[in-house]
């Protein structure tokens, strides 16, 4: 499976809209691993966009400076959020690109064409509109733009496009965006611009072949990092023989993926992608989440504030599969204290005292109950759906499955042996537990497991704090976390 995400532009550092597209690919990515299929996970920045040049002018400095410092902190996301990517690409230095996006302009020159073009353009989307507002919330004004560019007939692919989507070839997910792109498709096709005179570009960008006087539009040219970024055999293996090619993206940039890229690709004769996965937006006090909301918005002072569970468990475990998620701290934080240091912290911690107090840290898992503590099915079926949501509630079910479990088997009422059989099965539940949350929670998954696993003298380890609770602020939900105790300690 060929899983990639949108590549941000970095006019500025990340925030936590990014960490929600980077966390559901990784979650997707982890899952097929570990049922031992061939992944690639690639995301990666897109350099060549106005809105970086007009941010290094405002602060002063090169366009380079500022793109390379912007693009490595979107790259040392890896570390704080467990990410678990294959390839980074940066579309201002990634060796292959420039040659790539050449590649594919030359492959669909019989589809371009030059006209003068006048429109209203939006530099926060990098896109023209007919008329404004943004419809997308940036607050600067539309720009008035006349020149000569290069123009794709995308009008020439409308009724492909209509047969790929309603045909399920390209399959766009969920149904409500499918729809808008039908919609979209349905109201007719225009041929896009697809330049932009190297003059208003600053001279930043990939230039047109044989037209040094304009740069390709950042979005062609972004577009192609999915190709372009496949070196040597990758590309044969990864885009042409791999059945399985899906991007994930915010509902924003749907029209891009779902219909200008797939229509380059039709005119170029390459294949096409097999997925569209797309996610709404991250808000915070009801307006969408940017680059400049803020530290509440970094997703790297949330991991060194409450720790990299809570903050992936919450967008996992919150954000609906439709609709936008409004986020506070002190949600993130009450989500983490309710699901992993009250729940699964407790649910460990306590089979793991039990096993001490009465088997002396040892059980026999061979005299464990077949009880069906088994949720493989539901999380692959809830993923598939591309509803991480449901997924990680299947998780959480097993969670509140096993402590049922305790509560209805009683063992510190039991017999050794009916102790043995009790314990032996919480222990098997904490493992399958462990094997169900590596994908979603890596590093919490590692901890399960090995709380679970006997050590040289066969015994199970001693029972240590899982999850920190994090204590949620009483005076406001946005209060910075006060000092917490530490979860999942409660004995049976």
């Amino acid at each position: 499976m060929y899983i990639t995400t949108t590549i941000p532009y970095v006019n500025a550092r990340p925030h936590l809209g990014h960490a929600l597209e980077l966390v559901q690919a990784d979650v997707l990515a982890r899952h097929h691993r570990r049922r031992g299929e061939p992944v690639r996970f690639q995301t990666g920045t897109d350099d060549n966009s106005l809105k970086n040049v007009l941010a290094a002018e405002a602060e002063g400095v090169p366009v380079r400076e500022l793109v390379d410092r912007n693009a490595a902190a979107f790259e040392a996301l890896r570390g704080p959020l467990d990410l678990s990517f294959d390839a980074f690409i940066r579309t201002s230095s990634h060796p292959g690109h420039r040659a790539g996006v050449e590649r594919i302009w030359e492959a669909t020159r019989h589809d371009l064409y030059q006209r003068h073009y006048e429109g209203l353009y939006c530099v926060g989307c990098e896109q023209f509109y007919p008329e404004g507002p943004c419809p997308d919330g940036h607050e600067a004004p539309l720009q008035l733009v006349s020149e000569q560019n290069w123009f794709f007939r995308l009008s020439r692919y409308q009724d492909i496009l209509l047969d790929l989507v309603r045909g399920g070839r390209l399959r766009i997910e969920p149904a409500a965006r499918r729809n808008e792109v039908l919609a979209f498709i349905e109201a007719g096709l225009d041929d896009i611009s697809v330049s932009r005179s190297a003059a208003r570009a600053r001279g930043w960008g990939i230039p047109v072949p044989g037209d040094p006087g304009q740069v390709v539009y950042v979005w062609w040219d972004a577009l192609a990092n999915y190709v372009t970024a496949l070196e040597g055999g990758d590309y044969d293996r990864w885009w042409v023989a791999e059945p399985r090619k899906v991007h994930l993206m915010g509902k924003g940039v749907i029209r891009f993926h779902a219909v200008y890229w797939p229509a380059m690709l039709l005119s170029a004769g390459k294949p096409l992608p097999t997925g569209i996965f797309v996610h709404d937006y991250l808000t915070a006090d009801g307006r969408k989440i940017s680059k400049s909301s803020g530290g509440a918005a970094d997703p790297v002072a949330l991991v060194d504030a409450y720790g990299v569970d809570a903050v992936r468990w919450w967008l996992l475990r919150e954000v609906p599969r439709v609709g936008d998620a409004d986020f506070t701290e002190g949600r993130l934080a009450a989500r983490a204290d309710e699901d992993l240091a009250n729940g699964l912290g407790n649910l460990v911690n306590r089979v793991v005292t039990m096993v001490h107090r009465f088997l002396d840290g040892r059980v026999p898992v061979e005299a464990r109950e077949e009880v069906p503590f088994d949720v493989d099915d539901a999380v692959h079926e809830a993923l598939e759906a591309f509803d991480f949501r449901r997924a990680a509630s299947a998780v959480q079910a097993l969670v509140e499955q096993a402590n049922r479990y305790v509560e209805r088997t009683r063992p510190w009422a039991r017999s050794r042996a009916g102790q043995e059989v009790a314990l032996a099965t919480l222990v098997h539940a904490c493992r399958t537990l462990a094997v169900q949350l590596e994908p979603f929670l890596p590093t919490a998954a590692a901890r399960v497991a090995a709380a679970v696993t006997f050590a040289g003298d066969g015994r199970l380890p001693r029972p240590e704090p899982l999850f920190r609770r994090l204590a949620v602020p009483t005076a406001g939900p946005r209060d910075a976390p006060r000092a917490g105790v530490d979860g999942g300690r409660s004995p049976a």
